[in-house]
């Protein structure tokens, strides 16, 4: 991966956790892609793709894909 390519994943991994944060700060959430990527600046496409890494990682959210309906739920909470 290109030094440029690889900033800008971690750029959006960045703002996406920040949303993710902000949002978990009452209680848990559960939300679908496509309902977040205008918030985030995202395709529905590469926020699944970072939510799978945030889920594999340890960090200070609790990712859990939750279910699919027509597209994959997810729940995130402060760890």
């Amino acid at each position: 991966m290109s030094t440029t390519a690889q900033t800008s994943t971690e750029s959006k991994e960045r703002r996406l956790k920040n949303y993710l944060r902000e949002q978990v700060e009452d209680g848990e959430l559960y939300f679908k892609g496509k309902f977040i990527s205008d918030d985030v600046g995202m395709s529905p496409k590469e926020i699944g793709a970072l939510m799978v890494k945030l889920s594999d990682s340890d960090g200070d959210l609790e990712v859990e894909k939750w279910s699919y309906t027509s597209a994959t739920t997810w729940r995130v909470q402060s760890a």
